[in-house]
């Protein structure tokens, strides 16, 4: 069986179900659905699995599938994933397969992600009696909400059955052209923990400021007071601390007692993120204390940094080099950004690459998570025929 599948015979597979693979995505990103709440999601990506004659596994953290694709005999198991949720996004006006559910749209390429793994598997399938091992299609909810749909499809055990020797994972990068993929083989994403403050003084009439301990001056110091300190911590090492909400919710003459911030921490060290998460609550108590106010201190643990397991990174990574030619397989930098993706490189082999979705003759493209995200369709081809390939390497083929 093995060497009977050829790099050309898998790029015409891939070619001859590239208008459905489109036509899925397109279902799909005119019925986008929140973190956890992908229940026509999932049953859709359930019957289009079963139309293959794929064995199918529902209510994998709720709402998410597996599909179970069984090679010719025994053989390694392995795992190819694509998250299913969307984000609370209201979509700009353009597109005919625009978002049918107001205020929810896949800005993130997640409807392309899945388009693009059933489409492996349909392949993987089609090609089953040529290879040996298993390949499980994970679906996955909750990629954009802690504690992350990763976490609890393995705090639920979905993956021991049979554990996969290896999992890989995509993510539609518009920063980069159409039909590369770029690759980054140790820590390659950025830790993620959500920060919330609570700020707390004696509010009043504007008027009579000797009468108040303002929450809102306090806050100010805090914030300016928390960004220079941090800086110390930097030294040079990608970290980040940002805070993008502040509420205060008085009037133009009242000063309420509470002010509210929301923040992000990112790192890649996970030591150093242990010491930023008690330095942060105490160091903004003492803060708020010298000014005459309280606070409290929330920080919520969100996802750990994404580790790419080099041995696989750099077999995927030549499997790309194959498919596509090793002139569109490029070194991709870290990234400060998250994924869920890292619960599950801290438990088995993981590789999660970026294909490229841009178009530089037309300008820059619009960015992640914004209204008018969208992508170069054509390279759902360049993901679904890397996903194919390496997986099929992984099975000794």
């Amino acid at each position: 069986m093995a060497g009977m599948i050829t790099v050309q015979r898998v790029k015409e597979l891939v070619q001859a179900g590239h208008m459905e693979t489109i036509a899925v995505r397109r279902h799909l990103h005119a019925h986008p659905e929140l973190s956890f709440q992908e229940h026509e999601t999932g049953q859709y990506v359930a019957e289009r699995l079963r139309e293959q004659g794929i064995e199918v596994r529902t209510g994998i953290a709720g709402t998410g599938v597996i599909g179970v694709v069984q090679g010719a005999g025994p053989g390694r198991t392995f795992c190819l994933r694509a998250d299913i949720d969307a984000l609370p996004i209201q979509e700009a006006e353009g597109l005919p397969f625009r978002s049918l559910h107001a205020g929810v749209m896949h800005a993130c390429g997640h409807d392309a992600h899945t388009a693009m793994v059933l489409a492996a598997g349909k392949i993987l399938q089609e090609l089953r009696q040529e290879w040996n091992g298993t390949v499980l299609l994970l679906f996955q909810p909750g990629e954009e909400k802690i504690p992350g749909g990763a976490s609890l499809v393995l705090k639920e055990g979905a993956l021991k059955d049979p554990v996969p020797a290896g999992i890989v994972g995509q993510h539609v990068t518009p920063e980069l052209e159409t039909g590369k993929v770029g690759f980054h083989a140790g820590p390659f994403m950025a830790s993620s923990d959500e920060l919330y403050v609570s700020v707390k003084g004696k509010g009043g009439h504007a008027a009579q400021p000797e009468k108040l301990v303002d929450p809102i001056l306090i806050a100010a110091h805090l914030l300016i007071a928390l960004k220079h300190e941090f800086e110390a911590w930097r030294k040079d090492r990608p970290l980040v601390l940002g805070f993008g909400r502040v509420i205060a919710d008085g009037a133009t003459n009242v000063v309420p007692d509470e002010v509210k911030i929301a923040g992000t921490l990112r790192t890649f060290d996970e030591d150093l993120r242990a010491e930023l998460h008690e330095w942060l609550p105490r160091r903004a108590g003492e803060i708020c204390t010298e000014h005459g106010g309280m606070c409290d201190v929330e920080v919520r643990r969100g996802y750990p940094v994404v580790v790419n397991d080099p041995a696989l990174t750099e077999r995927i990574r030549g499997a790309a080099a194959e498919f596509l030619g090793a002139e569109h397989v490029v070194d991709m930098p870290r990234r400060m950004g998250s994924e869920d993706f890292a619960f599950y490189t801290q438990v088995m082999p993981g590789c999660f690459f970026r294909l490229g979705t841009g178009n530089p003759k037309k300008g820059p493209a619009p960015g992640l998570h914004t209204p008018t995200f969208n992508i170069a369709e054509e390279a759902m081809a360049i993901g679904t025929g890397v996903m194919v390939w390496g997986a099929l390497r992984e099975m000794g083929v």
